[in-house]
């Protein structure tokens, strides 16, 4: 993991010392509300349903375990005993009173961490790859690089103010699982034929009202160009993204009604900064300062490759292979394996984890991965050291603090946004939802003969939930103050290389909260009757297209009707 400098933690510390000057200047009310909500937003701090809500940063979803026993203390301390991990690879407290809030950004600033850019219109925190450094199929290690963008993006004075959020995505790896296409700029790491290291570079992609596959603006840019190249598209966005309409204001909208005319823009505006940078002091990255990052995620110094063992050698059938085939994952060094704590069980909302819980997954990483956990984008956390002779008592460790279940990449290992339960801009609520699909679905034999189903849940078009890339995707939607739900098929992070980004197309009118278990039921039956030997789900959804799921799905709605009908009318002759 990266190691703070003395000027990063003093620079973290003086952030959070800032912040409670503004805070309480704005509780004595000589700062009002008006004033204080940008600086709040700028420090991670919204104003939710019921309460304000805290987003901190976790950089490309990398977490020491003293970090996590920060969170969990103040989960225990200032919060309701819980915290939620998002998509995005960040942590989010929910119930936090505004007066305490200084208080809890002096804790984070205490163990490196902190909750700037996670809110406002500047550039996000930059996500990645959870699987970075020890994938089998990595080509370049893409965190030095993401913590490099860190740095550079973090206050930066030009670009405080865009004229909406802006999100940067980095893999490294033959499998994208960073979800690069769907954001404003996508990051791919290669090595051409003479084994140089560049960056595909797309731009434009992003979610919400309007879905959009970023499109690729430069084939294979060198490394060391990389914050220049950024810096001309964000330049180029900021002068001509639109800042009168919320709705268009995200850069997909002007790539989309700009097309080539920007990507001119953007290689006129690169050129210009390359001249007028020629030394190379402000924006090319030196090959010292990258091997100075790059040191930081060498492989802990105890792991060294051994003799691979069969892991399943004398396993009889049972929960212990079960987690084994799902939670686990092939590892760059031998005699190692990644592994998945899962955060997906029933009753508990998808990427929620107590206080009690955050400590037990940071023992667990100390015994058991040096010290280190990551974030996926799934939700979940990750181990990323483990070893192969450690796995039975990981096993049994990770059972009994409810980690185990052996359902990654399944149906109930859904991804879902906190929705109408917390947030202010949701039009329905997820949590009950994905409750109701995990008690539907809670058969594991079933799950395992359905196989792997990527479904994602949003409250409200925002997207927080990803619902357009989901294999099987459900959006919260408002009709007459009631909540009702659009459900599509055949969405996609981006599996390979070739890039196979693609939104989900919706089914038919929307369903009411209690018809969803039954939609989805149907549709994985239709998959079922439906399906190839050994072809996954959205394999078959690809080749027969959302036709024959329509009819089925929408069923449901018709008998729901019947059967309100004849209620009322029983009702009625009583």
């Amino acid at each position: 993991m990266y190691s703070y400098t003395d000027f990063d933690r003093q620079f973290v510390h003086a952030r959070a010392a800032q912040f409670r000057d503004q805070l309480e200047r704005n509780l004595a009310g000589s700062l009002t509300e008006e004033e204080f909500r940008p600086l709040r937003l700028q420090n991670g701090w919204y104003v939710q349903r019921h309460a304000p809500m805290l987003r901190v940063a976790v950089p490309y979803g990398a977490l020491s375990s003293r970090q996590l026993r920060a969170m969990a203390a103040i989960a225990r301390e200032f919060d309701r005993g819980y915290a939620h991990f998002s998509t995005r690879q960040n942590l989010q407290y929910n119930w936090i009173p505004l007066v305490q809030a200084a208080d809890v950004m002096d804790r984070l600033a205490a163990v490196d961490l902190h909750g700037i850019q996670t809110s406002g219109n500047c550039i996000r925190n930059t996500t990645s790859d959870a699987f970075a450094g020890v994938a089998t199929d990595e080509i370049v290690d893409p965190r030095p690089y993401a913590e490099v963008l860190r740095q550079w993006t973090t206050l930066h004075p030009e670009f405080a103010f865009l004229p909406r959020k802006f999100k940067i995505a980095i893999s490294g790896a033959l499998e994208d699982r960073a979800a690069i296409a769907w954001h404003d700029i996508g990051l791919q790491l290669l090595k051409n034929e003479a084994g140089e290291i560049g960056f595909k570079v797309l731009v434009g992609g992003g979610m919400g009202r309007t879905p959009v596959i970023g499109q690729v603006i430069n084939e294979f840019l060198p490394w060391q160009q990389i914050l220049v190249y950024i810096e001309a598209i964000v330049r180029v966005y900021n002068r001509y993204g639109r800042r009168d309409n919320a709705y268009k204001a995200r850069i997909k909208i002007l790539v989309k009604a700009e097309g080539q005319k920007f990507f001119d823009a953007v290689a006129t505006e690169f050129q210009q900064i390359l001249e007028h940078d020629v030394d190379g002091r402000e924006h090319i990255i030196p090959q010292a300062e990258l091997d100075r990052v790059a040191a930081c995620f060498r492989p802990p110094a105890d792991a060294k490759a051994v003799p691979a063992i069969d892991i399943f050698a004398g396993v009889e059938p049972g929960p212990y292979k079960r987690w084994l085939e799902r939670n686990l994952h092939a590892h760059a060094f031998s005699g190692y394996r990644a592994v998945t704590l899962s955060l997906k069980r029933s009753g508990i909302a998808p990427g929620d984890a107590t206080d009690a819980q955050m400590e037990a997954a940071a023992d667990l990483a100390e015994r058991f991965s040096a010290g280190e956990l990551r974030v996926s984008h799934d939700q979940n956390l990750v181990l990323a050291w483990v070893k192969e002779t450690d796995l039975p008592a990981l096993f049994e460790a990770a059972r009994s603090n409810g980690f185990a279940t052996p359902n990654i990449g399944l149906l109930t290992d859904m991804i879902a946004c906190p929705g109408g339960d917390f947030c202010a801009l949701a039009n329905a609520r997820s949590i009950p939802v994905a409750q109701a699909i995990t008690e539907r679905f809670e058969d594991l034999d079933e799950l395992y003969d359905i196989g792997d189903i990527d479904l994602h849940i949003s409250g409200c078009i925002n997207s927080c939930g990803h619902h357009h890339s989901g294999h099987i995707g459900i959006l919260g939607v408002d009709k007459d103050g009631k909540e009702w739900y659009q459900v599509s098929l055949g969405g996609s992070d981006g599996a390979t290389l070739s890039g196979s980004a693609q939104a989900g197309r919706v089914i038919g009118p929307s369903f009411a909260a209690d018809e969803v278990p039954d939609v989805i039921e149907s549709v994985v039956k239709t998959y079922r009757s439906q399906r190839q030997p050994q072809e996954t789900f959205i394999d078959t959804v690809r080749r027969i297209g959302i036709e024959p799921f329509k009819a089925p799905a929408n069923a449901v709605r018709t008998l729901t009707c019947a059967a309100a009908a004849n209620n009322a009318a029983n009702a009625a002759s009583h």
